[in-house]
């Protein structure tokens, strides 16, 4: 009987250094979730979206491991270098937003009126929720591009970068929704139309990147890239030089907050959020459009 070409299982896939930081993943994910649901306890969006975070990356970690450890990933219609790469730094992100948020809004010094039990497991698990941060950190680490070497384009710099830049979006997005009055003038439309259209075609190209379907393409997607990535620059100037102009200017808006804004139910505190974070994607386009002249897109990998 021939050999089909090795053996069936791939050890690798967790003895490896990135291998090992997905079981420290899959293991921090788990006890997390655990000690939340067994005494920690949670409410409101804020411990709904904890949860969600904690149980989505660890169901993703487990099929990733049962994937590369079963060669099972080469049967998928993905491009899987691009597909882990991506959802690393999405869970890098995601488990640090969960490991700030649980502790701030569930996290007490004493036992009333809660209890020291319910304390106690409040704070194992935020302690084991940022374990979980380092152990995605980890892998975006040993996984990025070096330089010189061939690898898939999401975990470039520029890769990488996409991933931030649409999870800074939706942090947009959530302030607008929150009472954000950004329809009260034509100028802060605009605004909301540069994030909305910025933040689908980075989606579209991760998607593209993700499926490794970039070459079936039409057009020649790396410059495509590049030149929506400059158009995103301009387009993201615009809005930070508009939107503070009529949120803040005192002919438009309110150059501070005013006193009687209740807390958490503030559109200035909204504005300020969206404000900041504007600048913050700005600064990530322009990353972007600077390390993408140095590297070459590989769709295969």
């Amino acid at each position: 009987m021939e050999s089909t070409g090795g053996p069936y299982l791939n050890t690798a896939a967790v003895t490896s250094p990135v291998g090992i930081a997905r079981l420290l993943q899959m293991t921090f994910g788990c006890t997390t979730f655990s000690l939340v649901a067994h005494q920690g306890g949670f409410s409101a969006a804020y411990g709904t979206f904890c949860m969600f975070v904690w149980t989505f990356c660890f169901a993703i970690t487990v099929f990733i491991i049962a994937c590369e450890f079963t060669h099972l990933h080469s049967c998928l219609s993905l491009s899987w270098g691009n597909f882990t790469a991506a959802f690393a730094m999405l869970a890098t992100l995601m488990s640090i937003t969960a490991a700030v948020i649980y502790p701030l809004y569930f996290v007490q010094v004493g036992c009333y009126p809660i209890g020291c039990e319910v304390r106690d497991f409040r704070i194992a698990a935020s302690v084991f929720a940022g374990l979980l941060f380092v152990a995605y950190a980890t892998e975006v680490f040993l996984t990025r591009a070096k330089p010189g070497q061939v690898t898939s384009y999401m975990a470039t710099i520029s890769g990488l970068l996409k991933i931030v830049q649409a999870f800074v979006a939706c942090i947009i997005f959530g302030a607008l929704v929150n009472d954000s009055q950004y329809g009260k003038y034509v100028a802060t439309q605009w605004c909301v139309a540069v994030y909305s259209f910025c933040f689908v075609v980075t989606v579209v190209v991760v998607a593209f990147s993700v499926t490794g379907k970039t070459a079936l393409l039409w057009f020649p997607f790396e410059r495509s890239v590049v030149i929506y990535t400059f158009g995103a620059v301009l387009l993201y100037a615009s809005a930070a030089v508009i939107w503070p102009v009529f949120c803040f200017d005192s002919k438009y808006g309110s150059p501070r907050r005013p006193g009687l804004c209740a807390k958490g139910k503030c559109p200035w505190d909204s504005q300020l959020v969206i404000a900041i974070f504007t600048y913050v994607n700005l600064l990530l386009y322009v990353l972007d459009l600077a390390y993408s002249q140095r590297i070459r897109f590989v769709s295969h990998i």
